[in-house]
């Protein structure tokens, strides 16, 4: 069954049971979700399923991965190294260069939430990230009421991306009476890790 809802109607139709079964209305934990398999499937439909499900297996302590790109503290570095070459070469007015200073400020403190398995807060910083990231790329558009929108007009998933980040921001509001398991914690993270590793 669709939702109503207004944040999945933003959702081109094809992909709402896969955004629904990932980020269920009624708040985590939801009846068989949302699970590390919905977590795939909608790294899947932004098109990087093969690094993520290799990057989700190479943070599982018991099995070390087989391609050290994606033990975690590896795959961090190059995280940080990607996002701050996005971020220098985003072109800004001269009085939002400080802004950009500022988000790379933000880099290091999340990635220390993420090597000490904090993925609540780690997940709160990211959402603020991608915020002030959206900001340097798209401008004030990035601040109006209809900018998933537009980011879906522009290509699909570029737009599922920008929402997948309006919910991270929205899902400590939505279960903040629930604890949210941190291996589902993890994967909705490293989710978009992967997509702006690979951006």
């Amino acid at each position: 069954m669709v939702s109503n809802s207004p944040r999945i109607h933003k959702v081109p139709e094809e992909y709402r049971q896969i955004a629904e079964a990932l980020f269920p209305c009624e708040g985590f934990p939801s009846p068989g979700g949302p699970s590390i398999q919905a977590a795939k499937t909608f790294a899947g439909i932004l098109g990087i399923a093969a690094d993520y499900t290799r990057l989700l297996e190479g943070t599982n302590a018991d099995t070390p991965p087989a391609d050290e790109h994606y033990a975690i503290p590896h795959f961090l570095t190059h995280f940080q190294n990607n996002l701050d070459l996005l971020i220098q070469k985003t072109w800004v007015e001269k009085a939002d260069e400080g802004y950009k200073e500022r988000l790379q400020d933000r880099i290091p403190p999340f990635i220390a939430a993420i090597e000490q398995g904090q993925y609540q807060e780690a997940l709160t910083d990211f959402s603020r990230i991608l915020e002030e990231l959206a900001y340097l790329f798209f401008g004030a558009q990035s601040h109006k009421e209809d900018f998933t929108e537009y980011t879906f007009r522009i290509d699909t998933q570029m737009g599922l991306f920008w929402w997948y980040g309006e919910q991270i921001g929205l899902l400590q509001r939505r279960n903040q009476d629930r604890p949210v398991d941190p291996e589902c914690l993890k994967a909705i993270l490293l989710i978009g890790l992967c997509y702006l590793t690979n951006f």
